[in-house]
């Protein structure tokens, strides 16, 4: 959820330019960024021009720039298409993080496991970026407190220094260039003169390096987010994950030694908080427990989020359904107390990156019916509504499907060295590898599928080509059995000459923004199936919706509110709604009923515990089975029955051409709602108090810009 500071925002709005906006994140996945920039300046074609005229290829350029990684994932990911959105509204925004020198480790698949490689981005320099070293500010740290009557000192910290450098974020075709200022820890340089005097020298150069392993590596999880004080006429945007075991907590102990005075002003906050409380909900002992920063028993530790909370004027969730959830749930007791505090807003995807750039032929076909517009305002592809059934536009979407399939194929045949068939459905879940994530659960159909076409190899079976990829936290064990199941399932379907090119299994290797960029525009169908009420909205599924795929999802973060803009009957929903998960929660949700009921399941979980995939290792995989059997959180048996019925549907479906494209054509024209666009406008408007300069205007503006 997104908080923003400042418990009395102004009402004079006379003078937007002394107004900024601050977007803190410790994420930001902007990916590559030449082609991005050339499309929101208008000048690809002049540029294609120039380089053309030296001999050279814009497209081997291109590929020649490293990905930016700084990011894990969606939230990376989201804050990268706020930061286009604010720049094309006109918003003067900084956008605020950390500038490590190695981002996302890069993937590697060795005999089928994943290997992490350190991301060396940095390591022919950064063209697009630069130093600031006039705005270095020192950080501190460690030291202690002394308590005088004239107030509070933090002495004998040590120092960090933090340097600045500045990336453009420009607008679209607007003349407005916004700022990323990425921070870069820096050691001071003095030296202790006593360590000199010991012989300490060379321990005094090494513990230089201690300091600046502050920037060093992307931490590689999705839910770390950081803290700064506010500024006057600032608003400053704050994200961090919200199922209550994610939310951070942290030692006091480890508080008290690295920022002891912050950690006496938490306690000085929490007091005044429970004196609220207490007078709201007197004798209430246990609301005030639940509701405390402080969380005891055991090591004590304080709970950030509530720490946020209670520092913030406004809490949101990032999908109705997720909004709902929070105020249902995990943050109930705030939610009682002050109501008017927590709010929803729908993340969003930007259409210049997710469309205009990484498919430029569907862009085109549009802007022939409805004009250019729509790249600033999405909500205009409603009017793709009055094509649905025009013979001609059917042709020309269905047509550039085919063409990113083919060249999406060529690049999986180059890589992969499989013999793809551009007529299968391209079946694609790119995403994090994450129990909650369920890829386990596409597994399963896979298995299902296989054993179909083994058992009847003479149908004529709708062709598919499965493809999952993502990244596995280095030290989560699941997550990388998951990739290895994956792989070796492939190993097997892919050389199985019964099968032939009716089913291929392909795991996309090193998965990030540069190859999204490729696969998504070729994607025919998307898989979010993540356990309804575990995805706090997703915005992968956007950009499938967005790029004309259908999706096959739960009833999960903003799959709800995609299916209410596509039409319910026109993407492929299945499986058991949050109110179903909390009935078998209270129940008690026993995997063996589902397994000792449904014979395709039985066989397909026989087969990966037996060794049919792993056969020079039976038990490779007997900790995946065990997981699914006794300790599965997700319920992945649960839904399996909806979900081979759901894809069912699908294989019916697309042997229908011309209905699967009008399907298509709804859903594209359903996904104006998911532009960063409109998620930004509404904070700006509900959150920010700031007014959006350039909405919907279409015409050029020149803003002293941040």
């Amino acid at each position: 959820f997104w908080i923003t500071f400042n418990k009395n925002p102004p009402i004079n709005y006379l003078n937007k330019l002394e107004q900024r906006v601050y977007y803190l994140s410790l994420e930001f996945y902007m990916g590559r960024t030449l082609q991005n920039t050339m499309v929101n300046l208008a000048l690809e074609n002049a540029c294609d021009e120039a380089v053309y005229q030296l001999g050279l290829d814009m497209e081997e350029l291109q590929e020649m720039e490293e990905d930016a990684g700084l990011g894990n994932g969606g939230l990376g990911r989201l804050a990268a298409c706020f930061l286009d959105s604010m720049a094309s509204l006109g918003l003067a925004a900084y956008g605020y993080g950390i500038r490590y020198e190695f981002g996302i480790f890069n993937q590697k698949i060795s005999s089928g496991w994943q290997v992490e490689e350190a991301d060396d981005w940095l390591r022919y320099g950064n063209p697009w970026e630069k130093a600031r070293p006039e705005y270095m500010r020192p950080v501190h740290f460690y030291g202690r407190t002394e308590h005088h009557p004239d107030g509070v000192k933090w002495v004998d910290t040590q120092v960090v220094l933090a340097l600045p450098y500045d990336t453009p974020v420009p607008g679209y075709r607007n003349n407005i260039v916004n700022t990323m200022r990425l921070w870069s820890a820096k050691a001071p340089c003095e030296f202790s003169l006593k360590d000199f005097n010991v012989g300490g020298y060379i321990q005094a150069v090494l513990d230089r390096n201690l300091a600046e392993n502050i920037s060093r590596v992307l931490y590689p999880n999705d839910n770390v987010k950081i803290l700064r004080k506010t500024l006057a006429n600032t608003y400053i945007c704050i994200n961090i994950i919200t199922s209550s075991e994610a939310l951070e907590r942290w030692p006091i102990d480890l508080f008290q030694t690295l920022l002891p005075r912050h950690l006496e002003i938490i306690y000085e906050i929490n007091r005044r908080h429970l004196e609220h409380v207490s007078s709201l909900y007197p004798g209430d002992v246990d609301r005030m427990r639940r509701m405390s920063l402080i969380e005891e028993g055991g090591q004590k530790r304080v709970n950030m989020a509530h720490l946020c909370i209670v520092g913030s004027h406004a809490v949101n969730g990032v999908a109705r359904i997720h909004s709902d959830i929070l105020k249902a749930t995990v943050f109930k007791d705030f939610y009682e107390m002050d109501p008017h505090k927590f709010q929803n807003k729908t993340n969003g995807i930007t259409p210049r990156r997710w469309l205009v750039m990484c498919n430029p032929g569907l862009a085109e076909v549009i802007a022939e019916r409805i004009g250019e517009d729509f790249i600033r305002d999405l909500d205009q592809l409603k009017k793709l509504h009055d094509f649905v059934n025009d013979e001609a536009f059917i042709r020309d979407i269905a047509k550039v499907k085919q063409e990113n399939k083919l060249k999406f194929a060529v690049h999986l045949e180059e890589h992969y060295k499989v013999k793809i068939n551009p007529n299968s459905v391209f079946d694609v879940q790119v995403k994090r590898i994450h129990e909650y994530k369920r890829q386990l659960l596409n597994c399963l159909h896979i298995i299902t599928f296989y054993n179909r076409i083994k058992k009847e190899p003479n149908k004529q079976w709708t062709p598919r080509t499965i493809m999952i990829g993502g990244k596995a936290a280095p030290g989560y064990h699941t997550a990388k059995m998951i990739i290895r199941l994956i792989t070796a399932i492939g190993e097997v379907v892919n050389k199985d000459p019964v099968v032939g090119d009716r089913l291929k299994v392909i795991f996309l290797e090193n998965y990030r923004v540069t190859l999204a960029e490729k696969a998504i525009p070729a994607a025919d169908l998307s898989e979010q199936i993540s356990t309804a009420g575990t995805e706090a909205s997703g915005t992968g599924n956007m950009k499938f919706m967005l790029n004309g795929a259908l999706t096959i999802g739960t009833m999960d973060g903003a799959n709800v509110e995609m299916a209410e803009e596509a039409g319910e009957g026109n993407i492929f929903i299945f499986g058991m709604r949050v109110e179903d998960v909390e009935a078998m929660d209270a129940k008690g949700y026993n995997a063996s009923e589902f397994y000792n009921r449904i014979p395709e399941l039985k066989q397909a979980i026989d087969q990966i515990a037996g060794g049919f995939f792993s056969p020079k290792q039976p038990d490779l995989f007997k900790d995946i089975v065990n997981m699914l059997m006794h300790h599965d959180r997700f319920k992945v048996f649960a839904d399996y029955e909806d979900y081979i019925k759901c894809q069912e549907k699908v294989s019916a479906l697309y042997k229908k051409p011309k209905e699967w494209t009008k399907k298509v054509i709804l859903n594209i024209a359903g996904s104006g709602k998911f532009s960063s666009d409109r998620t930004i406008s509404q904070y700006a408007r509900e959150i920010w108090g700031v007014e959006p300069t350039l909405e919907n205007t279409g015409g050029v503006h020149h803003i002293n810009s941040v």
